[in-house]
């Protein structure tokens, strides 16, 4: 693996430590185009900037409740298409988050340093607790304490955030300056890192709400993994408007995702978009958006299809990320748990 941590200056020939971002992806089911265009790719476009720390965060996807099997098959699943999206390991650190322990040792730690009342004004553990009013268990209340750990192990610079994630950035900023005004300078206090160019895709039936596989109707999102075939149906099912005309305005939701997405695609701006539609009916744009997104995804799943044949060395991968994972966190660890009087 290559030196993450720093960047050789051609100009002045010095060597500049480059910025560490950490973040991590819970293992829940299949990714949707959402997922990719959002997150995953500039996590792709993050490797050649930043020193990148990935995770698959498998401790996370425990507060609700998980088929045993399932779970793993979830954890190497996503592992293997983030690698096929081009999460490169020889570029970042990216492992499964239940193989270095230091995450849970910390996250004990952290516990200790957040209050109630700011654990109980999350907002995805109200929704949550909504959602699975059968099982709203102390982990549930209290992983925003684990999601610190994940970050704060590595000294990470920036976190990656979506608005869903900004509350427990906030969290996680609050609890380290904590730390660090009780015990001295301990950890470096993240930085949100606004995604660039993520683009924000809605449901394909109603762009009032974003893209998620949780929607009953399967029409309404497009997975990384779904055929060519099944693809261009659900795009041809998708909303648009009486208008019959490609342009991006207000009122006309459908046909703004869709160029939304025709543009993450492509890299076509708008007004190109209506160039090349102006005149055409909706027909051909959704036409031409499908196949933008399967020109994407194709390739990614005849490679993420090629990974999954090789069990053996996607575990190797994955412990190998884990061990290089390792040592950055016993840094941590024993700097945390000397200031705090516990022993190793």
């Amino acid at each position: 693996m290559e030196n993450q941590n720093s960047k050789t200056n051609t100009a002045s020939g010095t060597t500049e430590r480059r910025k560490r971002i950490f973040s991590a992806i819970q293992p829940s089911g299949q990714m949707t185009l959402g997922n990719y265009l959002g997150a995953i790719r500039n996590w792709v476009d993050m490797q050649d900037e930043f020193d990148c720390i990935f995770a698959t965060a498998n401790l996370h996807a425990i507060t609700v409740r998980q088929d045993p099997k399932k779970l793993r098959e979830n954890t190497v699943n996503l592992f293997a298409l983030l690698i096929a999206s081009g999460v490169d390991p020889e570029k970042s650190i990216f492992f499964h988050q239940s193989m270095v322990p230091a995450h849970a040792e910390l996250s004990w730690v952290l516990s200790t340093f957040t209050q109630f009342g700011e654990l109980s004004r999350m907002t995805q553990f109200k929704d949550k607790s909504a959602r699975h009013a059968d099982n709203i268990n102390a982990g549930l209340f209290t992983y925003p304490s684990l999601m610190a750990a994940d970050i704060l192990l590595y000294q990470a610079d920036m976190v990656p955030v979506g608005d869903d994630q900004r509350q427990h950035l906030e969290l996680t900023r609050d609890i380290a300056e904590r730390f660090n005004g009780i015990y001295g300078k301990t950890f470096v206090v993240p930085e949100p890192y606004i995604k660039r160019n993520a683009a924000r895709v809605r449901n394909l039936l109603d762009p009032s709400k974003k893209m998620s596989k949780s929607d009953p109707n399967t029409k309404s999102f497009i997975l990384m993994v779904d055929e060519p075939a099944t693809i261009m149906k659900k795009f041809r099912s998708a909303v648009t408007d009486s208008e019959a005309c490609v342009r991006y305005a207000e009122g006309k939701d459908g046909i703004n995702n869709l160029m939304e997405i025709y543009s993450a695609c492509t890299g076509k701006s708008y007004e190109q978009i209506e160039d090349e539609f102006r005149g055409k009916g909706y027909g051909d744009f959704k036409t031409a958006v499908g196949e933008a997104v399967v020109a994407v995804l194709e390739p990614i799943q005849i490679r993420y299809r090629e990974l999954l044949s090789d069990r053996k060395h996607l575990d190797e991968v994955a412990a190998k990320g884990a061990e290089a994972a390792a040592r950055i966190a016993a840094r941590t660890i024993e700097k945390v748990y000397k200031k705090v009087g516990l022993m190793r």
